[in-house]
Formats: structure tokens, sequence, C-alpha cells
């Protein structure tokens, strides 16, 4: 079963995507910031990560481009969520090391089609 860390430092954010991964048959852990999912990343395996760019202590972007130096996790896809939909957050995004940035709120189709396309498993 594909492991799936929720980064996200709102809550309901956090229950509605679980939620949508859960149910189409993945594992998915969470975690309210940048800090916190950098811990559970280099403990745990994930074959993906959802990241919010808005978050204390540490935010997406920080999050992803620590990340991205590591040697053993530096792999594992991610996708870039956010409210903001300027085309600068999507260049910060993907310099960052985001494989693919969607806008919220993300659509349950979308969000499992990219999930799959990024784990391999085809749309």
């Amino acid at each position: 079963m594909k492991n799936i860390l929720v980064i996200d430092d709102a809550a309901t954010v956090r229950m509605y995507h679980c939620n949508i991964l859960i149910e189409a048959g993945y594992h998915t852990e969470e975690a309210i910031n940048g800090i916190e999912a950098l811990e559970k990343a280099l403990t745990t395996h994930f074959d993906l990560y959802i990241v919010d760019i808005n978050m204390p202590k540490m935010d997406g972007y920080g999050f992803l481009k620590e990340v991205r130096s590591q040697k053993d996790i530096n792999q594992v896809p991610a996708i870039m969520v956010s409210t903001e939909s300027a085309s600068n957050d999507q260049v910060l995004a993907y310099s960052a090391g985001a494989n693919l940035y969607l806008v919220k709120p993300v659509r349950p189709n979308d969000l499992l089609s990219y999930t799959r396309l990024l784990l391999g498993e085809g749309a």
C-alpha cells in the first residue's frame, strides 16, 4: 500500500485530503508544518508528499528544499497545494522541488488522478 504524507496546518484540509486518499486505498499520515513533516520524512518511507505552502515554523517551500537536499528521500514526488494562485507562486513551488502545483480547493478526482500519475499507477 502506498504511503502518502499530507502536510497542512489546517486540520480540515488535512482531513479532506486524507479522506479522499484513504477511500482510494492509500495509507496517509499527517503533519501540521514543514518541521514535523521533515522529521517524519526522515524516519518513515513515503511514496508521495502533498504539501501546503503557508504554514508556521517551516513553510512548504522550506520543506521541499530540505527534502530535495536529502540523499535518501530526494526523489519522492511532491504535489504542492495552495490557495495562492499567482504564477509566481507556481514558479517558487517548482523551484523548491514540487512535481505539480494545484490550487485549493482541489477536486477529489483531480487529487486522485495526479496522485496516481505521480505514483506511476496511470490516471
